[in-house]
This record gives C-alpha cells, sequence and structure tokens, in this order.
C-alpha cells in the first residue's frame, strides 16, 4: 500500500465533485483556509483546475473522500497514516484464515505490526511462540487460549468478543476457536517488521530435529516420532474443545499459576472516561499486569461525536477500526495537516506528540482500538492545556476574548459531543 499515493488515491471519482466545488470557489478566506499560497478546492476560481480525466477507481476513491477533496485547512505532505486490512492478502487453510499489515505494507507503522485472524469452530492456530510480545482483542464470537511462562506455570482460558490477551515475547502459547462462531481477532506485535507468518512453530523445530535426539529428550522411543508433521500445519481444523475446567485441571502444574492473568475483559469494565459524546476504556500495565509493553484504549464516539484534538507524549498510536466511519486529521512541524477516512478493517497510526482528533462522521457508534507500544496509556488534551494556562497567555497568542476562554471545559474530555 506503501506504493499507492495519497494523489494517486485523489486521482478517482473527482469529476463528479466538481459542480459543487466550483460553486464555492469564489468563496475563498483566510479563515478555515489559512495556507500560504492558497490551498484547497475553495481557491480554485477556475473549474477546470478540480477536473481530473484521467484513469480512476471510483469504487476505491468512494471510501476516502478526504484524500479526493481534502478540507482546505490541510497543507503540506505526511507519509501515509491510512492503510486497511481490506486491502489485505489472505493466507486461507482448512480451519481459518489471516491477513496482516506490518511494516513492509505500512512504512510508517514501525511500533506496531497487526494481523486479522479467523478460526472456524475447532480451528488451531498452532502451538508457537514469538520474538515479539503479542497483544489481542477479540471482535467476533470466542477463543480458548492457552500460555505457559517462563516459569513453567500454565494458563487456559477462554476470551469473548471485546476481551483482550497478552503473550511477553517467548512465552509458548496456542489458540482455538470454540463453537458456535468460532473467533476473529486481530494481533498487534510490538515491532512493525514482526509477521504472522514467520513464527517459531513446535511442527518446524521437531521436523528439524534428528529422531534420537527427540527420543532422548521425550524418554520415549524414537519410533513414537514416526508420525509427526513433515511441514508445519500453521493454522488447522481440530475439534471444538470440551469444558474449560477440564482443560484447566489437565495443564495444572506443581509450580502454581501466574501470578497476572494473561486475558483482560476490556469491554466490561467501567469506562475511565464518559461523556454525552461516547467513552474510553483504558487497559494498561496498571490494570491488565502482565501487558508490560502494550497498552490500549477502546474508545466509542457517538453520531456526530469528536474525539477531541489531543496527542500522545510517550508513544505512536496504531488504530483499529471496528464500527463505524471516521475522519482523521493529522497535525505536524512544518505545518503539516492532513485528513483521512476510516471505516471498519481500516488501521491509522499517528507518530508520539503528534495532535490529532477523529470524528465520527457515520450515523451509528464509532468503535476503535488505540493500541501503543508502552507500559501505561498517557494523552494530552489541547482543551485542558489552553484551560489551564494563564488566560491573558492563551487570548494574546490566539486573539480570543477571554470570555471564550472561560467557556473551555476545566476538565480534560475525551470524546465531545456533536
Amino acid at each position: 500500500m506503501t506504493k499507492l499515493s495519497r494523489r494517486g488515491i485523489l486521482a478517482a471519482g473527482a469529476a463528479g465533485s466538481v459542480a459543487t466545488i466550483a460553486a464555492s470557489a469564489q468563496a475563498a478566506a483566510t479563515f478555515g483556509n489559512p495556507d500560504m499560497p492558497p490551498q484547497g478546492a475553495p481557491n480554485a476560481a477556475n473549474p477546470q483546475s478540480l477536473t481530473d480525466p484521467g484513469p480512476q477507481n471510483p469504487e476505491l476513491a468512494k471510501n476516502l473522500p478526504s484524500f479526493l477533496n481534502p478540507p482546505p485547512t490541510d497543507v503540506g505532505d505526511m507519509p501515509m497514516f491510512w492503510n486497511s486490512f481490506n486491502i489485505a492478502a489472505k493466507r486461507i487453510q482448512n480451519g481459518g484464515w489471516a491477513r496482516q499489515v506490518t511494516q513492509s505494507d505500512f512504512q510508517i507503522s514501525t511500533t506496531i505490526s497487526g494481523v486479522n485472524m479467523r478460526l472456524a469452530p475447532g480451528g488451531i492456530r498452532e502451538m508457537h511462540w514469538h520474538q515479539q510480545a503479542e497483544w489481542a482483542v477479540m471482535t467476533v464470537g470466542a477463543c480458548r487460549v492457552t500460555v505457559l511462562d517462563e516459569k513453567g506455570r500454565a494458563a487456559v482460558q477462554d476470551v469473548k468478543a471485546g476481551d483482550l490477551w497478552y503473550f511477553p515475547a517467548g512465552l509458548p502459547h496456542s489458540l482455538q476457536g470454540l463453537g458456535p462462531d468460532g473467533a476473529e481477532f486481530v494481533l498487534a506485535f510490538d515491532n512493525g517488521m514482526s509477521s504472522e507468518y514467520n513464527t517459531l512453530l513446535v511442527t518446524d523445530w521437531l521436523a528439524h530435529t534428528p529422531p534420537e535426539v527427540l527420543a532422548k529428550n521425550f524418554g520415549v522411543p524414537v519410533d513414537a516420532f514416526k508420525n509427526i508433521p513433515l511441514q508445519d500445519r500453521w493454522i488447522f481444523q481440530g475439534e471444538v474443545p470440551g469444558p474449560l475446567a477440564a482443560d484447566q485441571a489437565a495443564v495444572k502444574a506443581g509450580s502454581g499459576e501466574p501470578p497476572f492473568p494473561f486475558t483482560f475483559a476490556l469491554s466490561d469494565m467501567k469506562p475511565n472516561q464518559i461523556s454525552a459524546g461516547g467513552q474510553v476504556q483504558i487497559a494498561d500495565s496498571t490494570n491488565f499486569k502482565v501487558s508490560t509493553t502494550v497498552a490500549a484504549a477502546l474508545v466509542t464516539v457517538k453520531p456526530g461525536g469528536l474525539r477531541a484534538l489531543h496527542w500522545h507524549p510517550n508513544a505512536d498510536e496504531w488504530q483499529y477500526y471496528i464500527k463505524g466511519e471516521a475522519r482523521m486529521t493529522v497535525f505536524n512541524t512544518g505545518p503539516a495537516a492532513q485528513t483521512a477516512d476510516f471505516r471498519a478493517g481500516d488501521v491509522g497510526y499517528v507518530r508520539k506528540s503528534l495532535g490529532h482528533y477523529v470524528e465520527n462522521t457515520g450515523q451509528t457508534d464509532l468503535v476503535f482500538m488505540e493500541v501503543f507500544k508502552a507500559d501505561r496509556y498517557e494523552e494530552v488534551s489541547l482543551a485542558d492545556w489552553l484551560s489551564h494556562t494563564p488566560p491573558a497567555m492563551v487570548a494574546a497568542t490566539l486573539n480570543l476574548d477571554p470570555a471564550v476562554i472561560a467557556q473551555f471545559p476545566k476538565t480534560a474530555v475525551a470524546v465531545m459531543p456533536a
């Protein structure tokens, strides 16, 4: 996707909007259109400036209207911060599939790579481990997860839609879809180059270890391994597992249980902040103790609402859009400001400390995850900063009436209503 330029996407579907844009071309003004030389469609006094007679892909362009017709407040350029699982190729096997967006596909995403995976009822993601930590959010169905920690303490747990799991780097684990609907989820690895397709698989290791060594390691005859798979299974179909308690009893070890759970019911927790515009639910190492390298927030924005202007001082933000439609503008030095549109299955990325907002542009609730390679969730609100700076300073800087400044929220509001 990195080779698909913003201008290339702009090329699609422009002709249908020429008449509307041209009508406002004479109304260009400094307020809301601040750049010199003038940038944006309102400056196009000549309607021919807006035409795009070249090759087009309207089906793609209609999903990204802010690329086609950016607001005149956009300025400059920045790395593409939009991508989507919807255009990622699936690897399909009997038992499920997966697709991914890594830094190879999404150059800006240096800290997080993402995988969207589906397991049929009974489908198994083969026993494996990673060189990176694995964080996940369940989006559909239910899944049984197993993991063993570095002290030989095992855990087996079932997770449902809205739940999280986290496996520290190097800890072996497996995943299996439960009935009746199997499972779908999104994984985030704390390294942008991490790939789901190069994990350390137990089948690969056994197949490439001399049989006599296997026999010596496990204390059984060499012939015991004559039927092991000679190629990895990755995702394969199994039987729907039985009761959770039976599996938990089967893996119980003398070393006890892990001190902190590897799963977390994020959607069930009381929101950290709730307003007329929506809510935010945060999971980081302060409440999801095991998650020491990934912090996350589940954000819900009601129709017309706004994830208020803010930034994150401690980490880049990787976004996964679960429901609804959104528009986000990212602000950088330069100045640079660019706007993109997002729908379910899309991925966004905002570099550390860059200002941004996310607006619900649809008719239903917008739900998305904010994921950070960090142990804690941190945020700075623009409104909170301005309301806690001496009013005379703010008034002098922004030419604002002090009476207006007095109306700013006195506490940070993460989601503003329409």
